[in-house]
């Protein structure tokens, strides 16, 4: 019983560790990146955003229906 709690726990701050890393829109904005283009596509609109020499591209998504625009993913330019 004792090693399953443990294991709980250790997936469980896992899981919220991954969650505080997760890149999001609002995070790169949080860290003064800067929008420097944007592109249309059938998923949502493509959001490129740059700090310096760091280039990432953002896919957000909305619905009518959602209550904000969510970040699906983003990931680095290399």
């Amino acid at each position: 019983m004792k090693l399953r709690l443990a294991a709980l726990l250790l997936c469980a701050s896992a899981v919220s560790a991954h969650a505080q890393d997760k890149v999001t829109a609002k995070s790169l904005l949080d860290q003064e990146f800067q929008v420097v283009g944007v592109v249309p596509s059938k998923d949502g609109p493509g959001v490129f955003m740059q700090k310096k020499s760091q280039l990432f591209f953002c896919l957000v998504v909305e619905t009518p229906t959602s209550p904000d625009v969510a970040t699906r993913y983003c990931k680095p330019v290399r």
